[in-house]
């Protein structure tokens, strides 16, 4: 009986803490569970702003861990996954903790939310910028870009079909920090592998966006031709 109470009391926790958007990621069951856990953990002073604002500082830590790898040491990139860590708390927290607090400033926590995503990538792009040699650093520019792109993207998805994901099937931020943070480790262990892989991921972030673009494509002309579908 009290497993049962715990499930269903799980259940009426993730229905209301993610009723605004629609996740496909692979992690999304160990992502939810963690966020689930940590949000009666927050402290009642710290608000869903702040969180915000810690999410775009971890995206700071990741710059400066590039600029300190840039001048001072190779291994202060590692300081780039604590970062990470920091800004996927924050991220991931901030809409989740007022949804779950019932108080949800859905469009003005939506217009936050990318804001703050699009300064979080441009530090990190900027931080690789600076840290890449010559030629190579266009990787940085092409990965800032792309990924404005997706973003672009998934606002478009939500205008057509009036249904939010960030995620470009089991891919989404989550899983990117993941492959940074895997880029940033064998950049330490392997010196100029960076290059190779940052090259790998912006092809593939291109490819996904080419796909996504040609679906989006596609449900717009559904919509087009059934425009009751998705009101």
């Amino acid at each position: 009986m009290g497993t049962e109470t715990q499930t269903a009391d799980y259940s009426a926790i993730v229905q209301r803490t993610f009723s605004d958007r629609k996740r496909t990621n692979i992690l999304k069951r160990a992502e939810q569970l963690t966020i689930v856990f940590l949000l009666p953990k927050v402290p009642k002073f710290i608000s869903p702003n702040v969180l915000t604002l810690l999410g775009t500082l971890g995206s700071g830590l990741v710059f400066l861990g590039f600029v300190l790898g840039t001048y001072v040491a190779n291994w202060y990139l590692l300081l780039g996954i604590i970062g990470l860590a920091v800004n996927w708390l924050g991220d991931s927290l901030d809409g989740r903790l007022a949804y779950y607090r019932n108080i949800p400033r859905r469009w003005y926590g939506f217009a936050l939310d990318i804001i703050a995503d699009w300064i979080g990538i441009v530090f990190i792009g900027f931080g690789y910028y600076i840290y890449a040699k010559n030629g190579t650093k266009m990787i940085a520019f092409a990965f800032v870009a792309l990924y404005g792109w997706s973003i672009i993207i998934s606002q478009l998805r939500y205008k057509i079909t009036n249904e939010y994901s960030i995620d470009s099937g089991f891919v989404g931020p989550t899983e990117l920090r993941f492959i940074i943070a895997l880029i940033l480790i064998l950049e330490v262990v392997f010196h100029g592998s960076i290059t190779y892989l940052a090259g790998l991921i912006t092809v593939l972030l291109l490819i996904i966006n080419i796909a996504d673009s040609i679906k989006l494509l596609k449900l717009g002309d559904i919509r087009d031709q059934n425009p009751d579908r998705y009101a």
